[in-house]
């Protein structure tokens, strides 16, 4: 689980599990890059790296503009001169209000694959030829248990996350001659902002009733559906692609690796 001395671009790294990969990385060893939207979340957390005693540079990034995605590539090139690892986390699951539709409007469906497939596929084509001709790159998708297998709601995010796992599988056969390693994590039952609006949701139904809280929801719900009985932090998921982001992974590529307590298996 060594980085020490590698340079990482994580994208959407300004909160949840962004952060707590971002964080992982420093520990470990690695300069991270601190890559957001939002910006000032991005600077906070730069500076959170920097109290590990690695270097660390906040970028703005929109992983749906381009132009933005190879300014970001630039100055990270400009700053530090090598990316030896890139972790696409930046993701949504549909646009504003996506937690109040029961079906996926268009906007839900246009925004998901915007961000979690092509922005990915815009990132990893500006990043990866550095690490083409240095012949040594690390590339990380962030994923979901949600791209295993078909719900009834969240359709968009379910489709859009089975296409990070095929984009990885394609990306390691395409990178390979080049001694780069592509591969997938798949976080599993996280309490994020994201779950907080799911389980707003559940409490509707009639297993979850008003009176819990969206805590009180997800908790049942782990409990319920998970072998190990727990939920997974951003932390479990910064461990996961350290691994993958090390040496020690040198012979794996193509792989889409769970982190979900055994709430799915494969």
């Amino acid at each position: 689980m060594d980085v020490t001395g590698k340079v990482a671009v994580v994208t959407g790294a300004g909160r949840g599990i962004g952060h707590g990969i971002a964080m992982k990385l420093a520990q470990n060893g690695a300069h991270v890059v601190v890559a957001d939207i939002v910006e000032e979340n991005a600077r906070e957390i730069a500076r959170e790296v920097e109290s590990t005693g690695k270097t660390s540079m906040a970028c703005f990034l929109d992983v749906t503009d381009r132009q933005s995605v190879e300014s970001m590539g630039e100055s990270v090139i400009n700053q530090f001169g090598q990316i030896d690892i890139l972790v696409n986390n930046a993701g949504v699951i549909g646009a504003a209000g996506w937690e109040k539709r029961e079906t996926a409007s268009e906007a839900d469906w246009d925004i998901t694959f915007l961000v979690n497939v092509k922005g990915i596929g815009t990132v990893t084509d500006t990043i990866s030829p550095h690490m083409k001709e240095r012949r040594y790159g690390k590339i990380v998708n962030i994923a979901s248990v949600a791209a295993r297998k078909g719900t009834a709601t969240s359709t968009p995010y379910g489709a859009s996350k089975a296409g990070v796992i095929n984009f990885t599988q394609s990306t390691a056969l395409e990178l390979a001659p080049f001694n780069i390693n592509v591969n997938a994590v798949c976080p599993g039952l996280l309490w994020t902002d994201m779950w907080e609006r799911i389980a707003v949701r559940f409490r509707s139904k009639d297993d979850y009733p008003d009176e819990l809280t969206p805590r009180e929801v997800f908790d049942r719900f782990v409990k319920a559906r998970t072998p190990l009985g727990r939920e997974q932090t951003p932390e479990d998921i910064g461990n996961a692609t350290v691994f993958l982001a090390s040496d020690a992974a040198e012979n794996i590529t193509g792989q889409a690796l769970n982190i979900c307590g055994g709430y799915m298996m494969n």
